[in-house]
C-alpha cells in the first residue's frame, strides 16, 4: 500500500478532536531567523529522485516536477554534490519561472578548504546560477574547514547563508556545538513522526539562537509509509484540511514553530502535489500533534 491510495475520508465527530486553525498565510511561510525573509514551509529535496542524467524520459519528469513544485508556491530546492548528478539535472530541467523564485540550497562536501572552494564554485555552475542563496557544510565533513570559508563567502556576498546539515539522526552532540558556538544560519537534520529526539534537544537550540532549521527525511526515507498508512485517516485529519497521510505528516513537521522548511523528495508529480497541499489549511496545535502521534503508533 503507498501513499497514494492512503487518502482519508472520515469527517471530525468529536469535540476532542477540535483544532484551533490559523491564518493560511502563517503556514504557508516561516521567517528566516538571520533576516526575517520569508520562505514556503515546503521545499523539496533531491536525494536519489534527481540522479537521472542521461534519461530523457526521467528528465523530462523532473521538469514538470520542478515546474509543478513552484507553481504551488515552492522555493527552496535542495541538493549536494554527494547525491550523484542531482545537481547537474536541476542545472539543466530548471524552468525559467521557475529559477526566477528559486531558493538554491546546496552543501560542500570534501576535505580541505582548496577542495572545497573548488567543489562549491562546481556547484554553482551545475546549477547555472550567479550565487547560492544557502550554503552548508555536509554532514559537519571538514567543519572547521569550510565554516570560515562560508562565513567569509557571506561577508562578500557571494552566499547569502551559511550553515551544517546532518541526518538519520546522527551526531546531535555535535550538531548542538556548532549551533551554540558558531555563527550559522541555517541547520539542517531529520525530523519525522517517527524520530522525534530533536524535539529535546536541536529544536530548542535553534529557537533559542535564532537559527533556521530545514528539515530532512520528513517520511524517514518512505519507511513511514506502509501498512500503518493503508488505514483512513482518522476524523482529525479533515479539520487541518488533510487528505493524505503525506500531508499530515508534514503538516506535523512544520507546525513545530522552530521548523522553517521542510524537504520531502520525490519523482513522481501525484506525490509533490500532495506534499505541497500541505502548504494551505490549518496547522495542528500542540494537542493534536500528540494525538496525530498517538494514533500512527497505534496502528
Amino acid at each position: 500500500m503507498d501513499r497514494r491510495e492512503a487518502l482519508g475520508f472520515l469527517a471530525a465527530t468529536a469535540a476532542s478532536t477540535f483544532v484551533r486553525a490559523a491564518p493560511a498565510a502563517s503556514i504557508a511561510a516561516r521567517a528566516i531567523p538571520a533576516s526575517g525573509e520569508r520562505l514556503p514551509a515546503i521545499g523539496m529535496g533531491t536525494w536519489i529522485t534527481f540522479d537521472v542524467a542521461g534519461d530523457a524520459a526521467a528528465g523530462a519528469t523532473r521538469t514538470a516536477i520542478l515546474s509543478d513544485f513552484f507553481a504551488a508556491g515552492g522555493r527552496l530546492v535542495d541538493s549536494s554534490p554527494m547525491y550523484g548528478s542531482s545537481e547537474q539535472v536541476l542545472g539543466e530541467r530548471m524552468p525559467p519561472a521557475g529559477a526566477a523564485n528559486l531558493f538554491s540550497s546546496s552543501k560542500v562536501w570534501t576535505m580541505g578548504a582548496l577542495a572545497g572552494r573548488r567543489q562549491m564554485e562546481a556547484s554553482r555552475a551545475l546549477w547555472k546560477i550567479k550565487r547560492f542563496d544557502l550554503m552548508e557544510v555536509h554532514n559537519f565533513l571538514d567543519w572547521e574547514a569550510h565554516l570560515p570559508i562560508l562565513q567569509a563567502m557571506k561577508s562578500e556576498g557571494r552566499v547569502r547563508y551559511v550553515g551544517v546539515t546532518t541526518s538519520h539522526g546522527r551526531r546531535h552532540d555535535l550538531a548542538g556545538k556548532i549551533m551554540r558556538t558558531q555563527k550559522i544560519d541555517f541547520v539542517q537534520f531529520t525530523y519525522n513522526v517517527m524520530q522525534r529526539e530533536v524535539e529535546k534537544d536541536l529544536l530548542p537550540i535553534a529557537a533559542e539562537r535564532g537559527i533556521a532549521v530545514i528539515v530532512n527525511r520528513p517520511f524517514d526515507g518512505g519507511n513511514l509509509f506502509g501498512p500503518k498508512t493503508g488505514r483512513a485517516l482518522p476524523g482529525w485529519a479533515a479539520e487541518i484540511g488533510c487528505a493524505s497521510w503525506a500531508e499530515a505528516f508534514l503538516k506535523f513537521i512544520v507546525s513545530h514553530p522552530a521548523v522553517t522548511c521542510a524537504i520531502p523528495a520525490t519523482s513522481q508529480r501525484a506525490h509533490l502535489a500532495q506534499n505541497m497541499r500541505a502548504l494551505a489549511g490549518p496547522l495542528p496545535d500542540r494537542a493534536l500533534r500528540r494525538r496525530i502521534v498517538e494514533d500512527y503508533e497505534r496502528a
